[in-house]
């Protein structure tokens, strides 16, 4: 069973010249040098999203704080 994929990509000009360059200076395979940046960019929008999440919930559970001193002060009065 095969484990990879193969994949058409539309590239501006400028990238892929840069790209090839790079792999030809780090005598690495251009699939290889792909995977690693569709790695790194899965990674980097995963954490942006985590930490967008942990932003969310921080201000949820203030709300929820401030809406129950709220409520603890009305039943203390």
């Amino acid at each position: 069973m095969r484990t990879k994929k193969e994949v058409s990509l539309t590239i501006n000009a400028e990238t892929i010249d840069a790209l090839e360059s790079a792999v030809l200076s780090c005598n690495m395979a251009k699939s290889h040098v792909f995977q690693e940046i569709s790695s790194l960019w899965l990674k980097k929008r995963t954490e942006e999203l985590m930490a967008q999440g942990y932003i969310e919930m921080s201000e949820e559970e203030r709300r929820f704080a401030e809406t129950s001193l709220t409520a603890q002060a009305e039943i203390l009065l």
